[in-house]
């Protein structure tokens, strides 16, 4: 059943604006590294744009809707249009992927570690800002953290193919064609057995970016 009350409304709409930005500039960062090793594709499908119109994905946006509030916000899962990437034009694409995974994960990473170090030192006079600013904050963090998981199609497949031998990376990049299984069983995880090491992980990470906010 979906709860529509005012009070999860208005955390949708603090939540929104900070997960577009997060999600746009982690693909504008695959995108643009891409761009720096030799392929333009991205750059001339005008993907390398702060309009998040340019990377929405109809169906991940509406699962973002459906989840957050069929869950009373407690989750919250979606996916932007994913940067179209050509390995075929990077001189050596194997190493080219690995730093075009890597460069989504980092960005949310600089966005957290921003935001913390705004949290930290400063306390906003209006609760809504705080708020905002600590959401993205929380949604950088969990964005990193989940990519970084060595699960194709996810950011942590592409970094660890960059460290295999040459057959073994072949192999690997042919499990892409498998990845919302992956995905699919990876979440059940998440929200099953695997959820009260995930939230510990999370909160680790919390306390080492705020050591101040006691989590």
């Amino acid at each position: 059943m979906f709860n529509y009350s005012s009070e999860l409304i208005t955390q949708f709409l603090i939540t929104l604006p900070a997960l577009l930005v997060s999600m746009v500039l982690h693909e504008i960062a695959h995108g643009y590294v891409a761009f720096r090793l030799g392929d333009d594709t991205a750059s001339r499908q005008k993907r390398l744009s702060l309009n998040p119109l340019r990377h929405l994905d109809v169906f991940g946006s509406a699962m973002l809707f459906l989840t957050f509030f069929g869950s009373g916000g407690s989750m919250l899962f979606g996916w932007a249009k994913p940067v179209p990437i050509n390995p075929g034009r990077f001189k050596d694409p194997q190493r080219g992927m690995m730093w075009v995974g890597a460069a989504g994960p980092v960005t949310n990473f600089l966005l957290a570690s921003v935001s913390a170090l705004v949290l930290e030192n400063w306390t906003p006079s209006s609760q809504l800002l705080l708020t905002a600013l600590f959401r993205i904050f929380q949604l950088n963090v969990i964005l990193m953290l989940f990519n970084l998981i060595p699960v194709p199609p996810l950011d942590g497949s592409r970094i660890l193919g960059g460290f295999l031998n040459r057959r073994a990376y072949m192999k690997w990049i042919q499990m892409d064609q498998y990845g919302m299984f992956f995905i699919m069983i990876l979440l059940f995880l998440i929200i099953g057995p695997l959820q009260g090491t995930l939230s510990e992980v999370i909160r680790s990470v919390y306390r080492l970016f705020l050591p101040s906010f006691g989590f």
